[in-house]
């Protein structure tokens, strides 16, 4: 029977090399990529179609969210578990290779490439975190690692495997040549967690709430984000495209706020805020709208139940201290 690998897909250049690899000794390969609020498929997706293979999109958010609360093996230099992320995928990965009859998984991952997740030891914590030591194949780098069952067994030749290792991008580049591989994103920045505003804006909510849902997390990516006094977080529109995804996120357990007859901000804050939290909000959204400083203004509030709110427009220097 033709041997068949469950191939990690980023979509990165590493990652669809790896793929290829294993292609060139006639393994099947099928590509899988994961779904969080924090990276998405749709590079994994660019990188499948090119390399004319099908992929599986697995949404682990809640796990990888419940994850990152307290990863095991911790941060990097923001708020990228990546060892424990690595390992819940592989995780997740494992128990399809078992209900699916896969003989292996294999990673694009390069030795010694990424500080903090692709040393050995890293690789190793990672390898028996996700519970299938053994089954793990590098391709890349695998003459410079232990051997993998697969290769024990005779079912990937090691012989036609790689050896790269270190931070230099030459081997991989001269690789997609070879291979006519053209499309690929630069290195790096894919994950919004190795951002670093965006890490800075989920420590508060980590930090000040004990139950964050994905709704809450999504909603981090949008706009400014202000702590009120009272605990509650509003967060307020910078752009258009701000002001719209902020609509469509706008959930039953929301409230919608904008000021009326003139240009200015959406704003969204949990319906379950105090009366005085949702004045407060309603005079952040007057003072970043164009309404006249000092004059009234007439906020819309939409919810449950649809009102109005009429406050003194402050100047928004006001709640500089408040921005998160």
């Amino acid at each position: 029977m033709k041997v068949r690998a469950l191939s990690l897909l980023s979509g990165g250049l590493d990652s669809m090399l790896a793929a290829r690899v294993l292609l060139d000794q006639g393994i099947e390969v099928r590509g899988i990529t994961f779904a969080t609020p924090f990276f998405g498929p749709e590079g994994a997706q660019k990188a499948a179609d090119q390399l004319g293979i099908v992929l599986l999109v697995v949404d682990i958010g809640e796990a990888h969210l419940e994850m990152l609360k307290s990863p095991k093996y911790g941060y990097g230099s923001q708020m990228n578990p990546c060892i424990d992320c690595h390992a819940l995928m592989l995780n997740r990965a494992g128990r399809i290779m078992d209900e699916e009859n896969f003989d292996l998984l294999s990673t694009g991952e390069v030795l010694g490439q990424r500080p903090m997740s692709q040393r050995k030891d890293a690789l190793r914590a990672v390898d028996k975190l996700s519970g299938y030591k053994g089954y793990i194949l590098r391709p890349l780098s695998a003459k410079l690692l232990p051997e993998t069952i697969p290769e024990q067994e005779g079912k990937v030749d090691r012989q036609r495997l790689l050896d790269i290792r270190g931070r230099s991008r030459k081997r991989q580049v001269a690789l997609a040549a070879h291979y006519s591989i053209e499309e690929y994103p630069s290195p790096g920045g894919g994950c919004m967690l190795t951002k670093e505003g965006f890490a800075q804006r989920l420590r508060d909510l980590l930090a000040t709430q004990d139950n964050v849902s994905l709704h809450e997390v999504e909603l981090l990516k949008w706009g400014r984000q202000l702590r009120l006094p009272g605990g509650e977080r509003l967060v307020v529109g910078r752009v258009h495209g701000d002001n719209v995804k902020l609509q469509e996120l706008a959930g039953e357990e929301d409230l919608v706020l904008r000021v009326q007859g003139v240009p200015g901000p959406t704003g969204l804050i949990a319906a379950r805020a105090e009366e005085q939290e949702v004045i407060l909000a309603a005079k952040v959204v007057a003072a970043y709208s164009d309404a006249e400083t000092g004059k009234e203004a007439v906020v819309e509030i939409s919810g449950k139940e649809d009102r109005t709110l009429t406050v003194n427009t402050p100047p928004k220097e006001e709640f500089r201290k408040l921005l998160i």
